[in-house]
């Protein structure tokens, strides 16, 4: 039996006990070969080593790429990622210090103040490409609603780039989505950290965090109402089925409309105590669903479009277990574009049981 180092995994290792993550969950069994995927799970929960079987490497192939560093590998590997996780855990904790004033009542919330919380993020990152290959790298189930509103204040930014809102307008949806979550600050912590399902007592509880939110915010009279709006309608949809007041299209501002596709897009992709986080084309997938009917079209095709252009031309794997490399993305269904194997390509669009599982 060996210890090995998460980073130095390869595939056709085997598992010489069961990898757990910190709260217990298993990730992948006794006896189990690694792939690619299984690895990068691992890798996700932030495992540092894991046992193995005695491993002999095997003799070098010229030919077989499969021992290159993966998607993830490649990513964490770099001093940018490193710089910006060092950046991403100070803006957290500088988020959490001014809702903590906020709480308190000791100063009303400055939109412009708040939006420097996540300037040297934005500063670390070079394109949109680089900010999601960041974001998504960094999944662990151990997210806290700071590490998650600033995710959601990232992405919530980049929405906002991209429908070409003005400066102003950018400065309030940013600081609404750094403080949309606050209500769950009312919350108890083991609730929220429960790994397992909910009562329903305490799904109920959960739910009322808008409410919250919004109560926390409502005394301070200079505070933009957007932003107030922000923490009561996130998660109202279009269709009137979301919550606390189940509130249609046009009463829902814009805002709100936006920081609810960030917010759900960033919870997606995050893991969680029972499942990985989930490819980012998968998510698309379950957007280009029910999508239109819960998000505002112009909002929703224009941040689906962006990402799946954010990831053209990387390399992933398909739910069959083959390597494959994107060539095309097809507009009128995002999540399965034409892809690129090793006997030619395949158009997922016209082979509805196969799909992109994981990224490489």
């Amino acid at each position: 039996m060996q210890t090995v180092k998460t980073t130095q995994l390869q595939e056709g290792m085997i598992t010489a006990s069961p990898v757990m993550t910190k709260k217990g969950l298993l990730i992948v069994d006794e006896g189990i070969t690694l792939t690619n995927a299984s690895i990068a799970r691992i890798a996700f929960y932030d495992v540092n080593h894991i046992e193995i079987e005695d491993y002999e490497e095997p003799q070098e192939d010229t030919n077989d790429n499969s021992l290159e560093p993966t998607y993830f590998q490649r990513i964490t590997a770099s001093k940018e990622f490193q710089d910006f996780k060092a950046a991403h855990s100070a803006a957290a904790d500088a988020l959490k210090e001014s809702v903590s004033s906020v709480i308190s009542q000791e100063k009303e919330p400055q939109p412009d103040l708040l939006c420097r919380i996540i300037e040297p993020l934005l500063a670390k990152t070079t394109s949109s490409i680089e900010l999601f290959d960041f974001l998504h790298n960094m999944r662990t189930n151990d997210d806290s609603i700071y590490a998650h509103s600033i995710n959601v204040a990232l992405i919530s930014n980049m929405l906002g780039r991209w429908l070409k809102l003005s400066d102003d307008n950018l400065t309030i949806l940013t600081a609404a989505a750094l403080l949309h979550d606050i209500g769950k600050t009312k919350i108890p912590a083991e609730i929220l950290n429960k790994p397992g399902r909910y009562t329903d007592e305490e799904f109920d509880l959960v739910r009322r965090h808008p409410s919250f939110g919004y109560e926390l915010l409502l005394p301070f009279e200079q505070l933009d109402p957007r932003i107030k709006n922000a923490a009561l309608m996130h998660h109202e949809r279009c269709d009137g089925h979301g919550y606390p007041n189940g509130m249609k299209f046009h009463d829902i501002d814009d805002c709100s409309q936006i920081i609810a596709i960030a917010d759900v897009y960033d919870a997606m992709t995050a893991a969680r105590s029972y499942r990985a986080p989930l490819c980012p084309f998968q998510v698309i997938a379950d957007f280009e669903l029910e999508g239109l009917q819960k998000y505002n079209p112009k909002f929703i095709l224009t941040f689906l479009e962006r990402i799946a252009y954010t990831y053209q031309n990387n390399r992933v794997m398909l739910t069959d277990g083959r390597k494959a490399n994107i060539i095309m993305l097809n507009k009128q269904f995002l999540s399965r574009p034409i892809v690129g194997v090793a006997t030619g390509t395949i158009d997922l669009s016209k082979t509805p049981d196969l799909r992109i599982q994981a990224l490489l």
